[in-house]
């Protein structure tokens, strides 16, 4: 969330280049990690599958754009009960499957607006990082959060105008349109700055208790079928200050 893509994103809906967001739609699909990781078997255990593996990337940006999470309902589904290994040297050997491998979300935030999740292992289209927050003056395309620049351009989706003939030719506007230059380990720099230079830093640890919480609810929701309070909350989350430089010395250089 604090890479160059996701800040983007998040300062340009914060001036309102959406309007009021709405709602969001998220989807990360595929057939599952046991066609290429060895040892896949611990992604299927209990406290995995694809709502604990992927699913913090998807909700940990859903609560930095649209605010804490009020409630959630959700229902899930398996399609076996054991797996094989596909690679590595334990190739052929089963596995049991202990979690749905297939979870749809609906998530209401204490601030008003929705979002529905896809989070899938049991789907052959291959298709990650789908991420859009509707707002009432346009559709802004977000990269993938589990990357700090998706792959594909920072765009909004203009309404089309009133009156307008079919075919509609939406109109789009370009964010961002660049890979970013830094990576993992934004979070530890801005943590270190914070603690030397005094104020807070933004990937807190309450951040990420939300986010479990959050979770957790969507686990028991998909157990109970029914809506699921979050207990806990999270103040507002503050954006990286546009000058923000990630390759600026944090240290002094002392001559000896």
């Amino acid at each position: 969330m604090l890479g160059t893509g996701w800040q983007t994103a998040k300062r340009a809906i914060e001036a309102g280049a959406i309007g009021t967001p709405l709602t969001a739609v998220t989807s990360m699909q595929w057939q599952g990690p046991d066609v290429f990781h060895p040892n896949a078997s611990f992604l299927y255990a209990k406290g995995a599958g694809p709502l604990f593996d992927i699913g913090p990337y998807y909700f940990t940006a859903l609560v930095h754009l649209l605010g804490p999470i009020a409630s959630v309902v959700a229902t899930g589904s398996k399609s076996r009960d054991t797996r094989s290994l596909v690679v590595g040297p334990n190739a052929g050997t089963d596995f049991p499957v202990e979690v749905p491998t297939h979870v749809s979300v609906l998530t209401a935030f204490e601030q008003g607006g929705n979002a529905q999740s896809l989070l899938s292992f049991d789907t052959p289209l291959f298709r990650h990082g789908v991420f859009e927050v509707n707002g009432t003056e346009g559709t802004i395309v977000l990269p993938d959060p589990n990357t700090f620049g998706g792959g594909h351009p920072i765009r909004i989706a203009r309404p089309i105008p009133v009156g307008a003939s079919w075919p509609f030719e939406q109109e789009w506007e370009t964010l961002l349109d660049e890979e970013p230059t830094v990576g993992r380990g934004l979070g530890v720099l801005d943590m270190a700055r914070a603690i030397r230079g005094g104020g807070s830093h933004i990937a807190t640890g309450h951040v990420g208790y939300h986010v479990l919480d959050a979770m957790v609810a969507v686990e028991e929701s998909v157990e109970r079928r029914s809506f699921v309070e979050v207990e806990s909350t999270v103040a507002p989350i503050a954006s990286l200050p546009e000058d923000f430089d990630p390759l600026a010395a944090t240290l002094e250089t002392v001559a000896v």
